[in-house]
């Protein structure tokens, strides 16, 4: 299993990528901290987990909240010891609103969430590992990291951040034995983009077809990426940005 004994943290692992990510975590190996607000959710993702025979524990948490995230990191330790992989998975969607038409609340709360949280997040977490002698790290950023017209004004300028964070701290970090990557997902078959995979004619739903797979991606395809990315098995990638989209940013 290539996750054997690895303690691993998941942001926003109740559901979607992060719950599919989390079982598949478990499965390899490792001791996984489900994290995310809804509490039977949680419970319901650690009680799939230990039916299976793997080790998990649920953590309520508000990502946006620096006291919550010490508790989260808390709760992990004294649960488990150690942390050996943080994925950064919690994100929230924007509207399509332009300049002249979105809210400083919505631009906050979508920074909050998609950037500023990995960003605190990282800053307690690397220490952690570099104490221990190293660790990896994964960021989910998206397709809007890469190119506009992906995400409205404030989740395109927040999956760009996340992805040049994700740059930054591979290189200052590598030396140490951090490895930092990012799984940049397409489209999804989530409740995030349900609603627009839903409508026959939308541009989206139109190109997910044109696409070389022809279908949305499968939450637990992506979660083979981020388990790769997290393991031994990349050992040789830093800094790396990992399209899981079936060709979509291709054309």
């Amino acid at each position: 299993m290539k996750l054997q004994n690895k303690v691993a943290i998941i942001t926003g692992s109740t559901r979607g990528i992060g719950r599919a990510t989390a079982k598949l975590f478990a499965k390899e190996g490792a001791k996984v901290v489900v994290v995310g607000t809804k509490e039977e959710l949680g419970e319901s993702c650690v009680a799939e987990i230990r039916q299976d025979g793997g080790e998990a524990i649920f953590c309520k948490t508000d990502v946006t909240s620096e006291a919550s995230l010490d508790a989260l990191l808390q709760a992990s330790l004294d649960a488990f010891g150690r942390l050996d992989i943080l994925v950064n998975n919690a994100g929230v969607g924007g509207t399509t609103a332009n300049m002249n038409q979105i809210t400083m609340e919505e631009w906050d709360t979508v920074l909050a969430t998609n950037l500023t949280a990995p960003f605190v997040l990282c800053k307690k977490v690397i220490p952690l590992m570099e104490e221990q002698g190293g660790g990896t790290i994964v960021n989910i950023a998206s397709m809007a990291s890469t190119a506009a017209g992906r995400g409205g004004l404030a989740y395109t300028a927040a999956k760009h951040g996340l992805l040049g964070l994700t740059r930054q701290m591979s290189l200052d970090h590598g030396r140490t034995g951090i490895r930092v990557n990012a799984v940049l997902p397409g489209p999804i078959d989530t409740e995030m983009i349900a609603r627009v995979l839903a409508v026959p004619q939308h541009p989206v739903t139109m190109k997910v077809k044109m696409s070389p797979a022809t279908r949305p991606g499968k939450p637990e395809e992506v979660a083979q990426a981020i388990a790769f990315l997290a393991s031994e098995e990349s050992s040789f990638i830093h800094g790396a940005a990992l399209a899981v989209d079936g060709g979509y940013t291709i054309f």
